[in-house]
C-alpha cells in the first residue's frame, strides 16, 4: 500500500521519524503542525494548522489533496501532556487534555474519511499512549483523553470494517523526544530528583528499563499500512516493554 499520507505533529518527534519512513518507503507526504519552522526543517510537504480547529484542519486536508492527491493514510499524531494533581485540576485543564488528545484526533480522521471511503481503502492511526490503557498518577487528564482515542478507535473500526479501512491505535510508553524531556524537568523542578533519577522514575514500569525509541513508532505505523496488517483492525498496538 502506497499513496499520501497526513501525519499530525509532525515537525518533531514521533511525527517527523514517521514521516521520513513513509517518504522512505515511498508515499507521497504531508506533514501538519503548529509551529511552521519545525515543518519546515523536515524538508517535507507541510500545511500548518491547529488540530484542536476543524476548520483549520479542513482547510489544510484540502491543501494537500490539491497538491499530492487523495489522503490514503492519515496518522494523528499530534498530543500534548500537562501534570497536574487532580485536586488542582480545573475544568480547563481537562479541556486543554481533550481537545488535543482526543478532538484533534476526532478532527482529523473526519477530514481524512471521505477519501477512504470513495476508494474504499485506507489506514487510520492514531499514536495513543499505554495511558489509553492504564492509569498514571497526576495525569489524570492525559489519562481520560488518551482512553477517549482508544474508545473511538474501537468503534470506528467496526463501523468502517466493511469500507475497506482500518482503524489503530499505537499505544507507546514514554517516548524519548522533546516532550519527555519537558516532563523531566518538570519533574526535577517540583521534586529536587536529579534528571536521572527521574527518568527512571518513569521507565521503573518498563520491564526492560528504557524508554521507548520513536523508530520503534514509526516502523509500527508503517506495518499497519502494510497487507500484512489488512485484518488489524480496532487493535491496540502497545510498544511498552511487556508493561502491558
Amino acid at each position: 500500500m502506497t499513496g499520501h499520507v497526513v501525519i499530525t505533529g509532525g515537525g518533531t518527534g514521533v511525527g517527523a521519524d514517521t514521516a521520513h519512513e513513509f517518504a522512505r518507503a515511498g508515499y507521497r507526504i504531508t506533514i501538519m503542525g503548529r509551529t511552521e519552522a519545525t515543518l519546515k526543517a523536515q524538508d517535507l510537504s507541510y500545511q500548518v494548522c491547529d488540530v484542536t480547529d476543524a476548520g483549520q484542519v479542513a482547510a489544510a486536508f484540502d491543501a494537500a489533496r490539491a497538491q499530492h492527491g487523495p489522503i490514503t493514510v492519515v496518522v494523528a499524531n499530534a498530543g500534548a501532556a500537562t501534570s497536574v494533581p487532580f485536586a488542582k485540576m480545573t475544568a480547563a485543564d481537562l479541556t486543554a487534555m481533550t481537545d488535543v488528545n482526543l478532538t484533534g484526533v476526532f478532527n482529523v480522521w473526519q477530514a481524512a474519511l471521505p477519501d477512504m471511503k470513495a476508494a474504499k481503502a485506507g489506514r487510520m492511526i492514531a499514536i495513543a499512549s499505554t495511558a489509553g490503557l492504564k492509569g498514571y498518577p497526576y495525569v489524570a487528564g492525559y489519562c481520560a483523553a488518551k482512553h477517549g482515542v482508544i474508545g473511538l478507535t474501537r468503534a470506528l473500526a467496526l463501523e468502517l470494517a466493511n469500507m475497506g479501512v482500518t482503524v489503530n491505535a499505537i499505544c507507546p510508553g514514554f517516548i524519548e523526544t522533546p516532550m519527555l524531556e519537558r516532563s523531566l524537568a518538570n519533574i526535577v523542578e517540583k521534586t529536587g530528583m536529579s534528571v536521572e533519577d527521574a527518568a527512571k522514575s518513569l521507565t521503573k514500569n518498563n520491564p526492560q528499563r528504557r524508554f521507548i525509541q520513536t523508530d520503534e513508532v514509526a516502523g509500527t505505523a508503517l506495518w499497519l499500512c502494510s497487507d500484512a496488517a489488512r485484518s488489524v483492525n480496532g487493535h491496540t498496538l502497545t510498544l511498552s516493554g511487556g508493561e502491558i
